[in-house]
């Protein structure tokens, strides 16, 4: 290991090389950072700390499972006792030591976003409220932001500003939501995603024994990705941390684009004020694109007011100016976009892989869909869905997790009737309305289901005999290894049977699926990985059911998606391309109110996060770059004008080659220069007839308290006019009202900045 920091220009080596204190990298796209924190944890090892001491926190599996196999290549198979993976595959491990601390069995079942969202469309039915009203979906994100910000039930509905808010949006009834929703998940001896978070706080905060064996035991923490972490996952570090305080936090504030995700990037931009004695290296180089792209980049986020200072330079070569192309229409964008890259294939010899399109929403893939497929080019949709989201595979996964834990609701309610055995849907809603009476699961219910008279004896001999199997089932996971027992499930429990007798198309590839579930298991079997208990003794741990189970629970989705797996242009939203590179990148629909997207221009803030996006996606190419707008575009069956987006003047024209002409003075040349200015520093316009016009500003305009604004009401804008309140949602202390403006047409806005009057009758 002697040459073991070889490689690493200076700022990277001393970054690496600084081990003890708080330290904080701060990695500009493309400038290493992965070879930085891969040498910072061999560098640890070189210096005699022990693997098991050393925590290391990433967001996804795969950058996981990428470091770690740098390291083993550095340091040998000692690598694999590194504690290395995400933040909820590492904490799911730490809950299940500790799991009886709070109430659960060591076997939990971990909801993944559709069971959540199902288990809360059924308690949404269950009390009787209006599901359009109650959108699951809105009540989920409610409750998710609720456990990222460490706020329990109780908390939710003792919190005065929270009440205000759930009144105000017209849904008072989130707080028992959430109170029932996580009664039974606790019933189900089950956790979400947000749970994996939220109750390792709690682990951490009531028990201080646990808090000083993981103080005493992570004497070394790294977190990849820093400003994408939210309060949750600072305040779980933080405590970690508090007594050695070794921190090392590795993350580009220019590049926090998951605000909607509960990110947030006060949490880099503040980290000094929780660290006096903090170390800064900031890692400047970029060594993937041109200096022509990095130097556009440069241009455009240094308009951010809020970010830590930094420029990010490279040695590569100038290489081509980004090109800038203008269409009459997203339909001509696309046949643009797909003539391109046809030509760049045939003159530079690329392929397909080479070649990303970058969009703001994945509505807009339709148009570039159509002109790849006009031009013939394959194209794959990254992000779209994956294998583990396929219904076959959740119904067979549905009995796996069953047979592991009979109490998981959500598998239960999947399968009892599939294949169908005559336990139809009013047989199950009386055993729910029963399990909720005696305060007991559903399965308890189905052990004694001769207690319930109202199911008539035929179905009661059904239920006994599903509860039989699954019994069976269960016995034989714990006896066999996964493959031998999911194998002997999916052929018992007649799943195999069923979709075999299908012989449609469809069906067809759904056995096929099934098939290459089987053959994953398989997989999963035979790998000799070495496993470690919480004390980093090597144990020697069946491959059984449960634990692969466990595994596959904490895919996310980026994991499930190889953009590289094919020959083929891969087609993206710019949160999914985060942490990618291509050749050439395309990125698409540049025009105001789709990117800057019209939900995201009410405030600094949020616009500041748009530019940011905007710099991830132009930092996504490596050699070539081609930006693209429409000057007009079809939404909600209405072609309407555009225009070009105000990211595009924040570019140093210096850096952009247009491929057109115009000679009307509003509009651009092809230098970019002369009338620059005039085009495109006018400011957001909403799209609306021709004959509307902003209203003045009216100095003696008093907006009233954004408290006491509910849907249904009138209210007057300065800008937009009047208008009425047609709906209100939103993130804690961040509510979003949904107004329907005469002349502007609907806009959503943040209450605490929006300024909005209140009108009375006779004023309308």
């Amino acid at each position: 290991m002697s040459d073991y920091l070889a490689g690493l220009n200076e700022v990277q080596k001393e970054a690496a090389m600084c081990m003890n204190g708080p330290v904080m990298i701060i990695a500009g796209a493309g400038s290493g950072k992965t070879k930085v924190l891969t040498h910072r944890i061999v560098n640890l090892l070189h210096h005699q700390v022990d693997p098991f001491n050393i925590l290391a926190l990433t967001f996804t599996n795969k950058a996981a499972k990428s470091m770690k196999e740098r390291i083993i290549d550095l340091v040998g198979p000692e690598a694999n006792q590194l504690w290395m993976g995400t933040f909820h595959s590492v904490f799911s491990k730490i809950l299940r030591f500790e799991a009886e601390k709070l109430g659960y069995t060591s076997s939990f079942t971990i909801y993944d976003n559709d069971d959540s969202k199902g288990l809360i469309r059924d308690i949404i039915k269950e009390q009787g409220l209006d599901d359009k009203k109650y959108k699951p979906e809105t009540v989920q994100n409610r409750i998710s932001s609720a456990k990222n910000n460490l706020f329990s039930p109780a908390d939710y509905q003792n919190n005065s500003d929270i009440q205000s808010d759930d009144r105000n949006a017209g849904k008072p009834e989130i707080g028992k939501l959430y109170e029932i929703y996580a009664n039974r998940c606790f019933r189900a001896n089950a956790m979400d995603f947000d749970d994996l978070l939220y109750k390792m706080f709690i682990v951490l905060h009531k028990f201080p024994d646990v808090l000083s064996k993981y103080q005493n035991k992570f004497k070394y923490i790294l977190v990849d990705e820093y400003q994408d972490t939210n309060f949750a996952q600072y305040a779980i570090i933080k405590k970690i941390a508090a007594m050695n305080e070794n921190i090392c936090v590795v993350g580009d504030d220019a590049q926090s684009i998951y605000s909607f995700r509960g990110a947030d990037i006060q949490n880099i931009l503040n980290f000094e004020k929780d660290y006096p004695d903090l170390k800064v290296f900031k890692l400047e180089q970029n060594y993937r694109s041109t200096k022509h792209i990095v130097e556009a980049a440069n241009s455009i986020i240094k308009n951010n007011k809020n970010q830590i200072t930094k420029e990010v330079w490279t040695q590569n070569e100038h290489g081509e100016k980004i090109n800038l192309y203008k269409t009459i229409s997203d339909n001509e964008e696309g046949s643009l976009v797909a003539s391109s890259i046809f030509q760049e294939k045939m003159n530079s010899q690329l392929s397909n892989k080479d070649f990303a399109i970058l969009y703001r929403t994945n509505a807009q893939s339709r148009s570039i869909e159509e002109g790849l497929r006009r031009q013939n080019i394959p194209y794959r949709i990254f992000g779209g869905l994956s294998f583990y989201k396929r219904k076959e595979i959740k119904d067979m996964l549905g009995y796996f997790r069953l047979c592991i834990n009979n109490n998981d609701e959500e598998a239960l309610k999947r399968i009892i009737n599939f294949p169908a055995r005559g336990i139809g849907k009013t047989s199950l809603e009386r055993l729910i309305v029963f399990s909720a009476e005696k305060g007991i699961s559903i399965w308890n219910s189905m052990e004694n289901i001769h207690e319930i008279k109202d199911i008539n004896s035929g179905t009661r001999s059904k239920i006994s005999e599903f509860v039989m199997m699954i019994k069976s089932f269960s016995v034989i996971s714990q006896n066999q290894d996964a493959f031998e027992a999911a194998s002997h499930i999916a052929s018992h429990s007649g799943v195999l049977k069923e979709l075999h007798a299908d012989h449609t198309t469809e069906g067809i590839a759904k056995y096929e699926n099934i098939q290459e579930l089987l053959n994953g298991i398989k997989e999963f079997t035979e790998d000799t990985g070495t496993t470690y208990n919480e004390d980093g003794e090597i144990i020697s741990i069946a491959k059984t059911l449960q634990y692969y189970i466990q595994d596959i629970a904490l895919l996310t989705d980026a994991d499930n998606d190889n953009p590289e797996d094919d020959n083929k242009v891969s087609l993206m939203t710019i949160h999914a391309a985060k942490g990618l590179e291509f050749n050439h990148v395309f990125l698409v629909g540049l025009e105001e109110n789709l990117f800057p997207s019209s939900m995201s221009i009410h405030t600094r803030e949020e616009l500041e996060e748009e530019r940011r996006l905007f710099y991830v996606a132009i930092t996504r190419a490596e050699k070539k770059l081609s930006l693209s707008f429409a000057t007009s575009r079809f939404k909600w069956g209405t072609l309407q004008s555009c225009e070009p987006s105000r990211f595009i003047s924040e570019i140093d024209p210096k850096y952009l080659k247009a491929n057109f002409r115009m000679d009307n003075t509003n509009e651009v040349t092809t230098d970019l220069s002369k009338e620059r200015a005039s085009y495109f520093s006018k400011t957001t316009k909403p799209i609306v007839h021709k004959s509307s016009a902003p209203l003045p500003v009216d100095l003696n305009f008093i907006p009233d308290d954004a408290s006491k604004i509910q849907v249904g009401m009138d209210v007057e804008h300065q800008r937009f006019g009047k208008g009425k309140v047609l709906s209100m949602e939103g993130a804690l202390g961040d509510l979003k009202a949904t107004i329907f403006f005469r002349d502007y047409g609907q806009k959503q806005l943040l209450l605490k900045f929006a300024k909005l009057r209140i009108l009375k009758a006779e004023e309308n």
